[in-house]
């Protein structure tokens, strides 16, 4: 009876979306405890083990992620009004942005463009598929706008999500060491470099452990380089014939 009644519990709620909701919160909250027992480390990114767990969940209780996104869709809808919010902290330099005008221009072109033609192009001298390029191309930019770009073009948005994740782990865990390498101790340059090339996770990563000034001008970054690569990633991919 008891294998019967958890059954019959377990039919009715998983046919309702906030189960879903209430895994992912809850997996996101094990996976920041876990980064805090592991000392902080970019290698066990909150992001990266929520995804292990709830890849889990989801193998264990066999859900397919359509039903799985009727509940998690309510986040996935807050990805963009979160990003906007960016704003606010960077509205308290915006003195210091319109001095930096002009550097913040040209570094924002060149880090777009050397991204996406980096990524394009070992792709291609490694055989890859049109459709796996066209994928990696928007992947330094934060998962809306990369993977609406990826639909765009021609790619595949679940890839393109894939690779954004990715790229922003290998952002945590090499930027701070450029930045001890290279001696550059500027909090505007090291988060204007996080956000430019780590989009979301590079955002997070110095509101935590930089400071306040690097999370405004990540936020900068993250959001200026998805709109230019909005606009300058369709022509790219028409310009050279994909």
């Amino acid at each position: 009876m008891n294998g019967l009644g958890l059954a019959q519990v377990w039919v009715y709620l998983s046919a309702s979306p906030l189960l879903h909701l209430f895994a992912t919160l809850l997996a996101f909250i094990v996976a920041t405890r876990i980064n805090r027992w592991a000392g902080g480390t970019p290698l066990l990114h909150p992001v990266i083990v929520a995804i292990a767990l709830l890849i889990g969940f989801l193998l264990l209780t066999d859900t397919d992620y359509a039903t799985y996104f009727d509940g998690a869709q309510f986040l996935h809808f807050l990805l963009g009004p979160a990003t906007v919010a960016l704003a606010i902290p960077l509205y308290d330099h915006r003195e210091r942005v319109r001095r930096m005008l002009w550097p913040i221009v040209i570094g924002t072109l060149a880090g777009v463009v050397t991204a996406v033609i980096s990524a394009v192009g070992i792709a291609m001298v490694l055989g890859a598929e049109p459709e796996t390029v066209l994928s990696l191309a928007p992947k330094s930019v934060t998962s809306p706008i990369a993977m609406g770009i990826a639909e765009k073009i021609g790619g595949i948005p679940s890839l393109t999500a894939g690779l954004v994740l990715l790229t922003g782990v290998v952002g945590c865990i090499v930027g701070p060491w450029i930045f001890r390498l290279t001696r550059i101790t500027d909090p505007t340059i090291q988060g204007y470099s996080m956000g430019l090339a780590a989009h979301g996770f590079g955002t997070a990563y110095c509101f935590a452990s930089i400071g306040a000034v690097a999370g405004a001008f990540s936020g900068l970054a993250m959001g200026l380089s998805g709109l230019v690569t909005a606009f300058v990633l369709p022509a790219m991919v028409h310009l050279f014939g994909f």
